[in-house]
């Protein structure tokens, strides 16, 4: 067997040690595919097929390509003879691996009424029907179980955006109508600080779980004194933004968010609109007035860097959001069925927060061999760290050294701001 995109740090597991492992990672394969499935089941076929921006996926395109991963990296290379469940998916489903071939362009997703969704579905049971019979075969053979940990990781990374993606399809609707029902309070916080004494710190991920290779390895680096506000900020105080003209003062902005606030237009976070005076927003849960206590979401970060400044303060760089977020850990119940943030004092689980870290690569890192080359190393360029986890993030899926990165004006995502100052 050679699973030309292995790279990961293998496990020196026998075939005694490792069936703990195999029925742990057969139960999880099972969950994470009938979760993606379960996201799409409020949804109409026509849901399913329309890109209302390029940065959007089709809901459809996400179930199938998710299901490409796993044909890609594990049955075409572990099955000896195999044949694709169809060829044309290659290309139709191949979002950016450069070496796995061609693909199509992902602004054009939504031009392609087939296949259908109905051969989309068939296509997920016809990859899930051969994935499982591996894990009837030779358990002292567990190379694989890694590509399929990172298979998993990656579909739950696709949840999260089924959920940004369908909330940017129904939104675009002029009934925005609810994906589901909810309802919800925000009560009010107190601001708090937490400071931070200057010292070298030891950031990344560390243990046997499983991380993505851009969080890795563990490194030390300095930092000085610097604080960081518990609560996120809130619509309420965003508000107070937006009366004062922070959208109209050039000061507050870089250049290319200033110029990016004129060509297209932006005086207020996506989804926000006023309606006879009153700011509401479009939610997951249909349209709702503001809340002043909620969190603030949709937010560039050029938004969140400008508003930081009007408020005397500064994003965090991500060393000093992860040793903050390593002391709160993950405090959103994934059963509550809440898909909009409603408590700006909970730590995280709520929205992403920008930081001021450009997205590039750890001292030393190794990134994963083969097609899985391009998963991380790639986007190293001109994007942005996040941290935090958010609403829509998957129950399992969040840790504190969790990279996420976008460009500077995209604010689709669950993004929201989180303040510092240095002491």
């Amino acid at each position: 067997m050679n699973i030309q995109n292995q790279a990961f740090d293998t496990r020196a597991d026998t075939a005694s040690n490792s069936a703990p492992r195999i029925i742990h990672l057969r139960e999880l394969y099972q969950q994470v595919r009938q979760h993606s499935l379960s996201l799409c089941a409020p949804l109409e076929t026509e849901d399913y097929v329309v890109q209302p921006d390029a940065e959007v996926s089709p809901p459809k395109w996400h179930l199938a390509h998710t299901t490409w991963f796993f044909e890609q990296a594990i049955l075409k290379p572990l099955l000896s003879g195999y044949r694709s469940f169809d060829p044309d998916y290659s290309r139709l489903f191949n979002s950016y691996y450069k070496s796995a071939g061609e693909h199509w362009l992902q602004g054009e997703r939504g031009q392609l009424s087939r296949p259908t969704v109905a051969e989309i579905f068939s296509y997920r049971q016809a990859v899930d029907e051969q994935v499982l019979v591996l894990f009837e075969g030779d358990p002292s053979n567990t190379e694989w179980l890694d590509v399929l940990e990172l298979g998993l990781h990656h579909e739950q990374q696709h949840q999260e955006l089924l959920l940004m993606d369908i909330k940017r399809i129904l939104g675009t609707n002029l009934s925005m109508p609810a994906y589901s029902e909810a309802h919800w309070s925000a009560p009010a916080v107190t601001e708090s600080w937490t400071e931070f004494q200057e010292g070298v710190y030891e950031i990344g991920h560390q243990g046997d779980d499983f991380a993505y290779d851009n969080e890795t390895p563990r490194h030390k680096q300095y930092l000085y004194r610097f604080a960081i506000r518990d609560n996120s900020v809130t619509c309420g105080e965003f508000i107070e933004f937006i009366e004062a003209g922070g959208y109209d003062e050039p000061t507050l902005w870089l250049s290319q968010g200033w110029d990016w606030v004129g060509e297209n237009n932006i005086h207020a976070p996506l989804y926000w609109f006023q309606k006879d005076g009153v700011w509401h927003q479009y939610t997951l849960h249909g349209v709702k007035p503001l809340s002043e206590h909620e969190p603030v979401v949709h937010i560039s970060y050029f938004e969140a860097d400008a508003f930081a400044r009007w408020k005397g303060c500064r994003l965090p760089v991500e060393a000093e959001l992860e040793l903050w977020l390593e002391k709160r850990p993950a405090s959103l119940s994934p059963t509550s069925g809440l898909l909009h943030p409603n408590r700006a004092d909970q730590p995280s689980n709520q929205v992403w927060y920008w930081t001021a870290s450009h997205y590039s690569a750890y001292p030393g890192y190794q990134p994963y061999s083969g097609m899985l080359e391009e998963y991380n190393g790639k986007f190293m360029c001109n994007q942005f760290v996040l941290r935090g986890g958010c609403v829509a993030t998957p129950a399992g899926h969040y840790r504190p050294s969790y990279r996420n990165f976008y460009l500077p004006q995209q604010r689709w995502m669950f993004s929201g701001i989180k303040l510092a100052k240095h002491r």
